[in-house]
C-alpha cells in the first residue's frame, strides 16, 4: 500500500500548509483549515496506460439495480423503492436523532430476509447494542453479527469471513486504519475509511450494500469534507427536535431514486416506527361532523407525496402593550405577515390579541401553500367559530389579499378526494382541467370571499 501522509487545505480559498493553522494567511479566515488525505507511492505517468478501455456510451449495457425492499415503508420511500445491493448510504442526524434505532431495524429487517449483516459499531459496547435490541425488536435473527471495534482494518477482516450483504457503520467518524498517522475522525481517516468501504460494496465479485452513520456538526450538517456526501450514492438526513415524538426522513441525495423524498417515522420505546398514512397522522378525526374553533386543514407536499395537514390556532386576550405571535410550525415573521395580511385584507382587529400556531403531529409547514388554512384557523379562533370538518384550503396569500395558485394542485385535491373531503378551497383559474365527482373545488379571488363563504359574515 503506497504511503499516505496528509496536508491542510483552506476550504475558503484553497491555500496549502503542511500544518493546521487557525487563520488562514491568505485570506485571513479563522478556523477554515481542513486535513486531506495526500497518497505517495509510484504511480502512472504521462501516457502510460492503465488497462481500462474507453467505451462508446452508445455500447454501455445499462442494468438495473437489484434492491432488498424491507417491511419499513417510509425508510423504502426515501432509498427509493428499497436498499440497492451494491450502494453506499449515509446516515445523519442529530445526537439521540435515531440513526442507530433505525440502522438496527434495518438490520434485523434485512437479516429476517436471509441476508447476512455485519453491525459494526465504534460507539457502543457489544452489551449497548444487544440492550437496544432486547428492547426495539421482537426477534434477534442469528444473522446478524456485531463488532464493537474502531479499527477498519479488523472491520475488512470481518467482511471476508463473513461474507455479509449488508454492512452497516455506526459511525464512520470513529473508525481508523492504523497504519495512517492521524486520528480517528479526521478528513484523512473518514475519506479513507469511506473509500474502502466503497470498493467493498462496489465489488465485481460480490456486490454488498453499505449504510455509514454520520456525525453531524453544531450547524446541523454532516460532519467531515463535503466530498463525503460525493462519495456516497445517498444521503439521509434524520430530522427531529429534542424529545419530540415526530421523526422526518429526508433524502438530500439519491442516485437511485428521488432526491428530496420524506418519511416520516414515530419514536417510541420500542425504536422508529414507520407512519404509513401521514394524512391520518397528521390531522384530527373528530366523530358526528363535530366542529373545533381554531382548526383549519390543508396538503402540504413533502417530496412526491401530498399529506393533510391541520393547523390549530389559539386567539386570546392580551393583558400588555405587546401581544405575543407564537409559531411553532412557521417562523416567527411568516406569522406576523400574515396576521399583518389579516387585519389590513380581511378586516380583523388583533391589535389586543395573542396568537399562537401549531400543527397536530408537529410538523414545519415550509410551503407557502399552508398560508389561506393558517389564516383561516386563526379567524376561526377570533369568531369562535368552527369550520367545517369536510372542508381544505389549499393557496397562498399575497399582501392584497388575492389568493395565489400553488404547484400540484391536482396532486393534492386526489388526495383529499381519497380520505374523502367534500370540499376545497383555492385560488382562482388554479383548477385547470380537473374533473372531481365527490369534491367541491371552490375558487376564490381574494381572502375576503373565503371568510364570507366559510363563516357567513359581510364584509
Amino acid at each position: 500500500m503506497a504511503k499516505i501522509k496528509s496536508k491542510f487545505i483552506c476550504k475558503e480559498c484553497g491555500c496549502e500548509s503542511p500544518k493546521w493553522m487557525g487563520k488562514c494567511p491568505d485570506c485571513g479566515e479563522w478556523n477554515t483549515f481542513e486535513e486531506v488525505a495526500v497518497q505517495k507511492g509510484k504511480q502512472s505517468g504521462p501516457g502510460k496506460s492503465t488497462g481500462i478501455p474507453a467505451l462508446r456510451l452508445s455500447e454501455v449495457q445499462s442494468s438495473k439495480s437489484d434492491r432488498i425492499v424491507t417491511k419499513i415503508n417510509e425508510f423504502n420511500r426515501v432509498m427509493g423503492g428499497g436498499i440497492v445491493k451494491d450502494s453506499l448510504t449515509i446516515i445523519t442526524s442529530r445526537p439521540g436523532g435515531g440513526k442507530s434505532t433505525l440502522t438496527l431495524a434495518v438490520s434485523s429487517d434485512v437479516a429476517a430476509q436471509g441476508y447476512k449483516v455485519l453491525y459494526a459499531s465504534g460507539e457502543e459496547s457489544e452489551s449497548q447494542i444487544k440492550n437496544r435490541a432486547d428492547r426495539i425488536l421482537n426477534q434477534i435473527d442469528s444473522k446478524i453479527w456485531i463488532i464493537s471495534d474502531t479499527s477498519m482494518d479488523n472491520v475488512l477482516r470481518h467482511i471476508d469471513e463473513i461474507d455479509p450483504e449488508l454492512i452497516v457503520i455506526d459511525s464512520i467518524q470513529t473508525f481508523a486504519f492504523e497504519d495512517i498517522d492521524s486520528r480517528p475522525g479526521s478528513p484523512t481517516q473518514t475519506m479513507e475509511c469511506a473509500n474502502a468501504l466503497l470498493k467493498a460494496a462496489k465489488s465485481d465479485k460480490k456486490p454488498r450494500a453499505v449504510i455509514m452513520v454520520g456525525q453531524m456538526t453544531k450547524e446541523d450538517e454532516l460532519a467531515g469534507l463535503r466530498a463525503l456526501e460525493h462519495l456516497v450514492d445517498t444521503v439521509l438526513i434524520i430530522d427531529s427536535d429534542r424529545g419530540e415524538e415526530l421523526r422526518g426522513i429526508y433524502c438530500s441525495k439519491n442516485r437511485f431514486g428521488s432526491t428530496g423524498e420524506m418519511g416520516f417515522f414515530s419514536m417510541t420505546d420500542k425504536g422508529m416506527i414507520s407512519i404509513d398514512n401521514p394524512s391520518e397522522f397528521f390531522m384530527t378525526r373528530r366523530e358526528g361532523g363535530e366542529t373545533v374553533s381554531g382548526s383549519a386543514l390543508t396538503v402540504v407536499k413533502e417530496g412526491s407525496r401530498p399529506i393533510i395537514v391541520e393547523v390549530e390556532s389559539l386567539v386570546s386576550k392580551s393583558f400588555t402593550p405587546y401581544p405575543s405571535r407564537t409559531g411553532e410550525c412557521i417562523k416567527r415573521d411568516q406569522l406576523n405577515t400574515l396576521i399583518s395580511i389579516l387585519e389590513q385584507r380581511g378586516n380583523l382587529s388583533l391589535f389586543d390579541k395573542n396568537v399562537v400556531i401549531k400543527t397536530t403531529g408537529g410538523l414545519k409547514l415550509k410551503e407557502h401553500s399552508a398560508n389561506l388554512a393558517i389564516i383561516m384557523s386563526i379567524v376561526s379562533s377570533a369568531y369562535n367559530k368552527g369550520i367545517r370538518d369536510d372542508t381544505v384550503f389549499i393557496a397562498d396569500v399575497g399582501l392584497t389579499g388575492e389568493l395565489k395558485k400553488v404547484p400540484s394542485i391536482e396532486l393534492r385535491i386526489r388526495e383529499l378526494d381519497r380520505m374523502g373531503f367534500k370540499r376545497v378551497f383555492i385560488a382562482q383559474n388554479s383548477a385547470g382541467g380537473i374533473k372531481t365527482e365527490n369534491i367541491n373545488v371552490i375558487e376564490a379571488r381574494n381572502l375576503k370571499e373565503v371568510i364570507s363563504q366559510v363563516f357567513g359574515v359581510r364584509l
